[in-house]
């Protein structure tokens, strides 16, 4: 038969569908191992989220020395019975802690401080265990996307360093004649807890959204938005570790007047520690002042991040921005009622939380200036 001509049985109106063209692996973006490594990802952003949380009572309710050895796999089981309690008491009992503070505790008080100490460990290591099931699982069924094997072995990496700087933050309160952690090495500590945090919803947003979306939006970056919100997003990182050296050495407790201190600008024994360097991690009026005047130039250079922000053609990018400075302004009311109060537990641990919010919603206006979402011509 001659091309072009029809068949005297082919009925009348038929017509041969062509196929519809199928996307590459590049439009599935919200299928498959996408969705799932999302969902993931989540209960692991919610875990680190209660981390923070529990890490921080156990630092109000001075429980983080009250285990003095590391023993990642069978501290994992509490003392059975009262023998093991006992000799778990009794290796407290010569710590400097109890020695110069907690010198007559009971068993009963041991155990309060024992069990918040010991749930932020077990909890570390639920979180490594989610990790490694959830990226094994994933691996063995070959569902990773291509790029992201990398990404979430990073995400393991950094945890795994984490419960290694933990040890060796708890190991500076166990010599000498301390009764606390040294505060930079809290401050590592929880500075290293925000990294993941933020690199874990940094991962969410991108899955969140199909990948040839992702390239197309990137084509539309609000560059001057994206900038303001990566220096936001540093000076918010900042003000989060002097917040941990505050909270090292319970400085927020040392000045209860606002705006003053101590009735002046300066707080009295301002800088006269020596070595010098010593002021910045033991000088509570030292490292109170400077968590303060930072938290007001964040505040000021938040107001103008946002001016910039409200500016963007992407309503999505504006309501980002406007979250940002909404919680700003709450965490700033936080922040002062807290030291009029000298930074009672409840309080203290809303202020820390209130940290991670913040951080969470700068991540994520920054990540909606690279990203424009798409809209309608109305709109």
């Amino acid at each position: 038969m001659a091309a072009g001509k029809r068949s005297i049985f082919e009925e009348v109106g038929t017509e041969t569908r062509k196929p519809e063209p199928q996307g590459g692996m590049i439009d599935k973006g919200r299928r498959g191992a996408r969705g799932a490594i999302r969902i993931w990802l989540m209960v692991l952003f919610a875990m680190v989220f209660a981390m923070i949380a529990v890490g921080g009572l156990t630092r109000l309710t001075d429980s983080g020395l009250s285990i003095t050895e590391w023993k990642p796999i069978s501290g994992a089981l509490p003392p059975m019975g009262a023998e093991a309690w006992a000799a778990e008491f009794e290796l407290y009992r010569q710590s400097p802690e109890y020695l110069n503070q907690n010198a007559g505790m009971s068993l009963e008080e041991f155990k309060f401080i024992f069990w918040w100490e010991w749930g932020h460990r077990q909890l570390g290591r639920v979180i490594g265990l989610v990790w490694a099931l959830g990226f094994v699982g994933f691996a063995l069924a070959r569902q990773i996307p291509t790029g992201w094997t990398r990404k979430l072995l990073w995400i393991g990496a950094l945890g795994g360093l984490q419960g290694a700087i933990g040890w060796w933050m708890v190991s500076s309160g166990l010599v000498g004649d301390r009764v606390d952690v040294q505060s930079y090495r809290l401050a590592t500590h929880l500075g290293l807890a925000f990294v993941i945090l933020g690199f874990i919803a940094w991962y969410v947003f991108e899955l969140g959204r199909a990948e040839r979306e992702l390239m197309q939006a990137r084509r539309h970056r609000d560059r001057k938005a994206f900038g303001m919100g990566t220096g936001l997003m540093h000076f918010a990182f900042l003000q989060i570790l002097i917040g941990a050296l505050v909270a090292g050495i319970d400085a927020g407790r040392g000045y209860t007047d606002w705006p003053l201190m101590a009735g002046g600008f300066l707080p009295p024994d301002f800088f006269d520690m020596t070595p010098w360097w010593r002021n910045f991690f033991e000088n509570d009026g030292f490292v109170q002042f400077w968590h303060r005047m930072v938290g007001y130039a964040l505040f000021a250079f938040g107001i103008f991040a946002w001016t910039r922000g409200r500016r963007s053609a992407s309503p999505a990018v504006r309501f980002g921005f406007n979250a940002v400075l909404a919680m700003m302004c709450v965490q700033v009311v936080l922040g002062i009622v807290t030291v009029l109060y000298s930074a009672p537990l409840a309080l203290g641990l809303l202020h820390q939380l209130g940290a991670v919010v913040l951080w969470v919603l700068i991540l994520r206006a920054r990540f909606l200036a690279a990203y424009p979402p798409a809209q309608s011509v109305r709109g």
